[in-house]
């Protein structure tokens, strides 16, 4: 079963820390959460075959095609800042 020393060790794992009314809450949820899958694995379900997708759909994507693409100054036509034939954006690493 799940006890406040359980919760306690999944927040430290998760580098997380909670008050103790909220390791009182995580206590009931998690034992909620355990009892709700222990009842779906008491399921007979080995007549079902695994669903591997809702939609019987198969592969919608369009095949590769080698284009033509834009031109450098279609591009950059909207961009609000460039550098000669490239986009200029804000400095991200120091």
């Amino acid at each position: 079963m799940i006890d406040a020393k359980t919760v306690e060790t999944i927040a430290q794992l998760a580098r997380l820390e909670f008050s103790e009314e909220e390791k009182t809450l995580f206590v009931e949820q998690f034992a909620k959460i355990v009892a709700y899958v222990n009842a779906i694995n008491k399921l007979e379900l080995d007549t079902y075959e695994p669903l591997v997708n809702v939609l019987e759909l198969t592969n919608v994507f369009r095949e590769d095609e080698v284009q033509l693409s834009l031109p450098v100054e279609e591009a950059l036509r909207n961009a609000p800042s460039r550098n000669e034939m490239f986009f200029k954006v804000p400095k991200v690493l120091g």
